[in-house]
């Protein structure tokens, strides 16, 4: 994969307790951070669905001393959506190292999430201790063969959940594995290249930036099964900003997190929570509205702050 161009996407931030908004239309998904009392359009064969990421919860830093409460506002923020959303994707990194109880907080609170289903992918932060046994063990349950990767249908668009931490602890970056990868090409066989086609994971499939572990090392191989189809959207987190990146028909776009941001791709000598005053972090809360504009660029991003 190619190595970021940051002259060659649009990229913008927002710093704590956001959650994208997606809206699927005719196959073409548009997002924008959610708002309060925003409206989604419900005209025919219309659906929206919310992406989370990277909860961390059990961080405490500089940046956000009580990620439990920007996650509770980004709950209230999606229970103010109208009509609501059929369902919620996270994407990662619910805990913060696995803390004790962290796995009982977040569910606590996602409880009061007013949509059908909430979908889970591990974050290298969820599988850190253990090697994923009690994220499995939570969120394992009709997944395929209980290992955490999964696919579903939802009028008309096809979702594939990836799981690609599970060495990430080892060699610092994600991975798939020939398992995953071989499911993945069955999985979409049957489909008609006409069936749009969203993917979710955790680590970036495309090589954000491959000096900090910002990349999938295998991505190329499981994208080969996607690119004959005329609409695929690609879904992460870990890295705690957005950015995107689009390769043809597929679609790549990486979220906020709700507890913390990240320096940008080669800004600082290492990922990691950025070491600010909550206060400089509260001002910089942003709002990302994401849109798509035919014959342009697949999604155009806009980024403003709240301060």
């Amino acid at each position: 994969m190619d190595r970021i161009d940051r002259r060659g996407f649009l990229e913008c931030m927002a710093w704590a307790g956001t959650g994208l908004l997606w809206t699927s239309a005719g196959g073409v998904l548009s997002s924008r951070v959610i708002a309060p009392a925003e409206a989604a359009d419900a005209a025919a064969g219309r659906f929206s669905f919310v992406q989370i990421s990277d909860t961390h919860i059990g961080f405490k830093g500089q940046a956000n001393s009580d990620p439990t409460a920007t996650l509770q506002q980004v709950v209230d923020r999606v229970n103010a959506l109208t009509p609501r959303p059929a369902f919620v994707l996270h994407t990662g990194d619910q805990t913060h190292g696995q803390k004790a109880g962290a796995f009982d907080t977040v569910a606590e609170i996602l409880k009061g999430v007013r949509t059908e289903r909430i979908f889970y992918v591990p974050g290298e932060h969820d599988v850190f201790l253990d090697g994923g046994q009690e994220y499995l063990g939570r969120f394992g349950k009709g997944t395929v063969g209980g290992r955490g990767w999964q696919s579903f249908d939802y009028r008309g668009t096809h979702f594939v959940g990836l799981v690609n931490v599970l060495k990430y602890k080892g060699e610092g970056v994600g991975a798939l594995g020939e398992e995953q990868i071989a499911w993945l090409a069955n999985d979409v066989a049957p489909l008609a290249s006409s069936t749009p086609v969203v993917v979710f994971g955790h680590v970036p499939l495309w090589a954000v930036y491959p000096q900090w572990g910002w990349t999938t090392e295998d991505a190329e191989r499981a994208l080969a099964s996607l690119r004959r189809f005329g609409s695929v959207t690609v879904l992460n987190g870990h890295i705690h900003q957005v950015l995107q990146k689009v390769e043809g028909h597929v679609s790549f776009h990486t979220a906020m997190s709700t507890a913390f941001p990240q320096p940008a791709p080669g800004s600082a000598p290492a990922p990691g929570p950025m070491k600010i005053p909550e206060a400089e972090a509260r001002r910089m809360i942003g709002v990302t509205e994401v849109t798509y504009v035919p014959g342009t660029h697949p999604l155009a991003i806009v980024d403003s702050t709240l301060g």
